[in-house]
């Protein structure tokens, strides 16, 4: 017969069980890689410049480069999508890894535009896409169900923390080695990870709670609607919409923002830093809206996410008249708690939605909107600076693409409903 102590600690930590730690280890693989995955692409913005400098290309042609890579995340989601419903999220963690650590070893020694376009754009995107937010999303919906928009926020936000550690790092490497080393150490990193990966115990990761309703069997799920159904409903053009719309916004900022700063007096790893402080910040706020929609209409949260949004341009905008220390403020925490806050919500509409055998692929499908409206959205900015010899006109771009996706949230019924009714009473 057990002590009484020792039964009364059995109580005490009866919800501690296996299944929750392997939860907790899930969240934390997930994050880590999706932490990695945005941030290598997002050091492309510290790579602008030396590129634009040593080659003497316009910044339209370098940013294009980051267009590329974009349109391969998006089209590289729905491979990963398909890829992770077939055949796991191992062979996803591992291809993915291996692809960036021979692209960003091979950048160094790139001399032209087409290899960029090949090697980070094609490369990085999909590799990027690989270990990106469709596996962190398929997986944490097996094992999160009535706290998975908080999760999946945990998820989306450690985008925001690669991309504080990984930007001002490369920064760097760029400054103490130059960028073709800089290129070098990153293909490093990914080596290790791809070594590490392998010896990840994938098959329970793989298999989910046995209380969540999206467990699979035999590491597959099953049920629900495939990819060529989903794409006949109006909600997945709805999420379809809000990921584009919402990533020409932000990406159309983002790739400016640390030129933009250094034109507007900032040195080089001030702009940096403040860039890493956003997304150190998106980290805060991604957590922060995933909690409030377990609380309030999703709709409503995500319209106050756009408004914090739009603030931070507004505030990019106006340091054209004066470098104030309060307008910097406003950009970092405007833009921070915001970027990337959108996509717990619409990642958990959609697993209530599109729970089944075809999850992960209409997750990668609804992705490539994002990966689009990021090309877009990088491109059109890059051009209208190079048209107009200033930010205004992009910065008016993003607004108004940022104003059309919060308009979806309210004019798609099912999307509405669906935020509305997941709202809990209060």
């Amino acid at each position: 017969m057990l002590h009484p102590l020792c039964s009364d600690f059995r109580l005490k930590h009866a919800s501690i069980t296996p299944s929750l730690l392997t939860g907790f280890l899930v969240l934390a693989i997930c994050g880590v890689m999706t932490a990695l995955s945005r941030g290598a692409g997002e050091t492309f913005s510290v790579f602008l410049l030396p590129l634009s400098s040593d080659f003497g290309w316009e910044r339209a042609s370098v940013a294009s480069v980051y267009s590329v890579y974009m349109v391969s995340v998006g089209i590289g989601s729905l491979l990963a999508g398909m890829t992770f419903d077939r055949l796991g999220a191992r062979f996803n963690y591992l291809f993915g890894t291996l692809i960036l650590a021979v692209s960003y070893s091979l950048a160094g020694k790139l001399g032209h535009l087409w290899q960029f376009y090949l090697v980070i754009g094609v490369g990085g995107g999909l590799g990027a896409s690989m270990i990106g937010l469709v596996p962190t999303q398929s997986l944490l919906s097996r094992w999160y169900n009535k706290r998975l928009s908080a999760a999946l926020s945990v998820g989306y936000a450690s985008q925001g923390l690669g991309t504080l550690m990984l930007v001002p790092l490369v920064q760097v490497f760029i400054d103490s080695s130059g960028w073709q080393n800089a290129y070098r150490y990153v293909g490093w990193i990914f080596a290790v990870v791809f070594v590490l990966v392998l010896f990840m115990p994938w098959r329970v990761i793989s298999a989910g709670a046995a209380d969540n309703p999206r467990k699979t069997k035999d590491g597959r799920a099953v049920g629900g609607m495939d990819l060529r159904q989903a794409v006949r409903t109006r909600a997945f053009w709805g999420f379809f919409g809000i990921f584009g719309a919402t990533a020409v916004g932000i990406f159309g900022i983002s790739l400016q923002s640390v030129a933009y700063l250094i034109d507007r007096g900032y040195s080089e790893l001030e702009a940096a830093f403040a860039f890493g402080t956003v997304g150190m910040l998106s980290f805060v706020g991604m957590v922060l809206t995933g909690v409030a929609a377990e609380f309030w209409p999703k709709h409503i949260v995500a319209s106050f996410s756009y408004s914090l949004s739009l603030a931070g341009i507004a505030a990019l905008a106006l340091m054209q008249i004066e470098i104030h220390p309060l307008l910097l403020f406003i950009y970092i925490a405007g833009l921070g708690l915001s970027s990337g806050a959108r996509g717990p919500i619409i990642t958990t509409l959609m697993a209530e939605f599109f729970a089944g055998r075809g999850l992960a692929s209409i997750y990668g499908a609804a992705n490539i909107g994002q990966g689009v409206g990021a090309a877009l959205g990088a491109f059109i900015a890059g051009l209208l600076y190079d048209l107009t010899g200033n930010y205004n006109a992009g910065f008016l771009f993003c607004s108004m693409a940022l104003l059309f996706g919060l308009l979806l949230f309210w004019i798609v019924p099912e999307i509405r409903h669906a935020a509305m009714a997941q709202a809990p009473e209060r």
